[in-house]
């Protein structure tokens, strides 16, 4: 009977391990979606949450440059570029799929594929923007870190948006849903000590669109 329990337990533990398996990398995901026009719709379920992170980013900003994090198929660059004060703005996503329908919009635009836990940008920001894409890294403390020392300008700021957070709890079985590999699941404490660890000041963070059922998107921003 112990032999039959114990390889009991060896099979569930097989079948867990090939069910996480099943799960795709973030990556391979967001790839699909851009092969499959699924970016689109995406682009328009947070261009409201976007428009509200831009203003609260850009506003009294004077010829500034604009970097995107995981910037897809390039939409929000593409809104930037026609800002009176913006001087430069990139975009960077780790799927080449994503990247290749950016620059077949946009031809004369500034895409770069990278993977960004260990990109190093050839130039430093003033702002740096990110729309719900933290959470899909592994250690998304050390991708801040590395944003505070090597993207942004010495008075830049970095502004990120996320729906995928602890206290949104209708958000929770996200994961699964997706198939997504990677999901972090942390609270807006987290998220905030992240920024100040960093070494980011005056770090604060707003809820936008929250209603009944829904505490909205949860952003956080901070200067250097």
């Amino acid at each position: 009977m112990r032999l039959i329990y114990f390889l009991t337990d060896e099979i569930l533990i097989l079948l867990l391990l090939i069910l996480v398996d099943m799960k795709k990398e973030p990556i391979n995901v967001f790839g699909e979606w851009a092969l499959s026009g699924r970016d689109e719709p995406m682009a328009k379920g947070h261009a409201d949450a976007v428009k509200a992170m831009l203003e609260l980013a850009i506003t009294n900003q004077k010829k500034f440059s604009f970097l995107d994090v995981g910037g897809g198929n390039g939409w929000v660059v593409r809104k930037l570029v026609n800002h009176p004060e913006c001087q430069y703005a990139a975009g960077v996503d780790g799927s080449e799929h994503m990247i290749a329908k950016a620059k077949s919009i946009d031809q004369t635009g500034n895409y770069f594929c990278q993977d960004i836990r260990h990109w190093i940008p050839s130039m430093t920001f003033d702002v740096v923007h990110s729309m719900e894409v933290f959470y899909y890294v592994e250690k998304p403390d050390l991708l801040i870190q590395n944003i505070f020392d090597s993207w942004i300008n010495p008075v830049g700021k970095l502004i990120m948006g996320i729906d995928f957070y602890y206290e949104n709890t209708s958000c929770h079985t996200w994961q699964e849903d997706c198939g997504v590999s990677i999901m972090q699941l942390f609270p807006k404490d987290t998220w905030l000590n992240y920024f100040k660890a960093a070494g980011f000041k005056n770090v604060s963070y707003f809820h936008l669109g929250a209603k009944e059922g829904w505490e909205g998107t949860l952003v956080v921003m901070g200067d250097k």
